[in-house]
């Protein structure tokens, strides 16, 4: 099954800033469901080529419905960004798009378990053929090691409560549904945040623990900068503080010559190069994006490019 819509986030804006020559060669490491993709073809020529990644199947199902002999998508993690581009021949890009967070398909989708919407299996998987669910993950964690990931995944300030209402619960059956959870979250949080959800961050933090999507983002984007030609383009769509932290550090830092201490005798040509250099600021959807697509609400773009190696 390959069906489902998804809306794509700062889909001009992202598209543009890539900068897409018509011969050039992009890499789309987050498919979804094609939004930035098919923009990205539209404005290649008949000499360019886009590869897509993802790592949920029904992402790559829905890819190999575009008919176009210029593009390409393989399944797999990008965290393997090196590995799955030298499976498809390719050493250097003009452009890496990386538009992090869930799909609108894979939230709207019961079966998937990623929201408390539906009753459904606790399942939270972006790639269901691998991996433990998050019930599976639930019923054996250590108490201290639900709170530490609900607290620093979600931010919750109740991770505490929330860890020991689960224990507790599963000593009597198994967490095994997502209403099960939600309503457990529910009862534990003494107070309420107006228009959200008490289960919204203890969900978030589980998905983000149970797909490792921390640690993902920081093993792909080292792969970026070394894939990229000189004047290549990346593009970084995060929808959560945790993500954009990341990013902007790992930006920041790459467009930074080494410091070192004063006194210190070392000519200047001797210290390591910036190997990027900052587009513009960040930046996040209009007024307008937002209302009209209320996921939109919380992303926050950075666009670099690679320096010149000599530079």
């Amino acid at each position: 099954m390959s069906g489902g819509s998804h809306t794509a986030v700062l889909l001009e804006q992202a598209v543009e800033s890539l900068n897409v020559r018509s011969d050039g060669l992009y890499v789309d490491c987050t498919f979804g469901r094609g939004g930035h993709s098919r923009l990205i073809l539209a404005r290649l020529g008949h000499a360019g080529r886009l590869i897509a990644l993802d790592r949920d199947p029904q992402a790559v199902a829905a890819g190999g419905e575009i008919g176009d002999e210029r593009f390409r998508i393989l399944h797999g993690r990008f965290s393997r960004l090196a590995e799955l581009a030298a499976r498809a021949g390719v050493t250097r890009v003009d452009g890496i798009l990386l538009d992090l967070g869930m799909s609108s398909p894979q939230l709207d989708d019961p079966s998937r378990g990623f929201s408390f919407r539906y009753d459904a299996p606790l399942d939270m998987r972006m790639d269901p053929s691998g991996g433990i669910t998050a019930a599976e993950w639930l019923a054996h964690a250590p108490e201290p090691e639900i709170r530490e990931v609900i607290r620093n995944y979600g931010e919750e300030r109740f991770a505490k409560q929330i860890a020991t209402a689960i224990v507790a619960a599963r000593a009597r059956g198994p967490v095994g549904t997502t209403r099960e959870l939600a309503a457990l979250v529910a009862k534990a949080i003494p107070t309420r945040e107006p228009q959200q959800d008490p289960a919204t961050r203890t969900f978030q933090a589980i998905r983000i623990h149970i797909n490792q999507e921390l640690e993902e983002l920081s093993l792909v984007l080292p792969q970026c900068v070394e894939l990229l030609k000189p004047a290549g383009r990346l593009v970084v769509i995060s929808f959560h503080s945790l993500e954009d932290r990341i990013v902007k550090r790992f930006l920041r830092s790459h467009a930074r010559a080494d410091r070192l201490p004063l006194r210190l005798p070392v000519r200047e040509r001797e210290l390591a190069r910036p190997r990027l250099r900052l587009v513009g600021r960040a930046v996040q959807p209009a007024a307008a994006e937002a209302a009209a697509n209320p996921r939109a609400r919380s992303a926050v773009m950075r666009v670099a490019e690679k320096l010149l190696e000599a530079e």
